[in-house]
């Protein structure tokens, strides 16, 4: 008896870490380039070693949209931080970073974050601001989590609002996101 329970426990062991390990950089890559993404994502490894960076950088919101927030362009990244040369489980969190350009602050004051996803509305929050008026440039910075990046991304005609202002996310936004949930999950492409 002790003997079946001591096998069923190695089993079980066994079958726990087959099913979640680490996604190297390499299969990272390789999805990246199966996707068609090697002009979005990049993947970087410090040389020290100990983090791995993934980021994707998305064509600017339509001219209209920025326009009309007072803006000369605006665009976004997303993207996470993990530990060594190899992704060990799917981010609970990514970061979604606004960059917007205008010759004057226009979410120093109110940079609440709003996604209208269907009927849905997922509230983000208000994030970390920071400004460079030299370089005419604001950053929004804001923790998103993975079950409401799937909501996003799941979407057709996907909105949000950004300190008041309505921009729309594209369908190559989207499948940033939706891009993204894919590479980040260590049970595929191994």
């Amino acid at each position: 008896m002790k003997k079946l329970f001591f096998v069923a426990v190695f089993v079980f062991a066994l079958v726990s870490s087959a099913s979640s390990q680490a996604k190297s950089n390499d299969a990272i890559s390789r999805q990246i380039s199966d996707l068609k993404s090697e002009k979005v994502f990049t993947l970087t490894h410090d040389e020290g070693g100990s983090s791995s960076k993934l980021l994707a950088v998305a064509e600017n919101f339509s001219n209209r949209e920025a326009g009309d927030a007072g803006l000369m362009a605006m665009n976004f990244a997303t993207g996470f931080f993990y530990a060594g040369d190899s992704l060990d489980k799917a981010p609970e969190r990514v970061m979604l970073t606004f960059w917007a350009m205008s010759k004057k602050p226009r979410f120093a004051e109110d940079h609440e974050f709003s996604v209208f996803a269907g009927d849905e509305v997922i509230v983000i929050g208000n994030g970390r601001y920071s400004a460079k008026p030299r370089s005419n440039m604001e950053y929004l910075n804001y923790e998103v989590t993975r079950e409401d990046l799937a909501k996003i991304a799941a979407g057709s005609n996907v909105r949000f609002s950004l300190g008041g202002h309505e921009f729309t996310f594209t369908r190559e936004h989207l499948k940033i996101f939706a891009d993204l949930l894919v590479i980040s999950n260590v049970d595929s492409a191994k």
